[in-house]
């Protein structure tokens, strides 16, 4: 004996396609977030009219170049660089008296930059960067 056969038409539900979606993209949003570069934090100078000259000290100028590190007008390589930084700090007290004045080339390496900084922070100085600035001047 033959059964008939019969064919049942059955379609997935649709209403719950949405919501699927819905869920997948909340899932990829998620899993995709990027966290913030962090960089090495740097305190830039604030330029003061009036200072007081007796509480004035003298601060570290360090000029980075593609070939050379300058400090103080003197150039080293890098771990004489360490050297006389870590001395030259060692003698300071106050957290204003170690201040390290940073001026870059603008060919230097950024690899370079970051060795340098590195450095100063190892050392126990606080980098400043110095930027250029325009005045205007009048004069009467």
């Amino acid at each position: 004996m033959k059964l008939p056969r019969r064919q049942l038409l059955v379609d997935p539900p649709a209403a719950s396609s949405s919501d699927i979606a819905f869920i997948l993209i909340i899932f990829f949003l998620v899993c995709a977030s990027v966290q913030p570069e962090t960089g090495m934090a740097q305190t830039l100078p604030r330029t003061e009219e009036e200072e007081d000259k007796k509480l004035r000290s003298k601060n570290l100028e360090v000029s980075i170049t593609p070939n050379n590190i300058v400090l103080n007008g003197s150039p080293l390589k890098l771990e004489e660089f360490r050297q006389r930084l870590t001395t030259a700090l060692q003698s300071k007290d106050r957290p204003e008296d170690k201040v390290v004045v940073v001026k870059s080339a603008p060919k230097t390496p950024y690899d370079h930059w970051i060795r340098v900084s590195q450095a100063i922070d190892d050392a126990g100085g606080v980098i400043t960067l110095e930027l250029e600035s325009e005045r205007t001047i009048s004069v009467d």
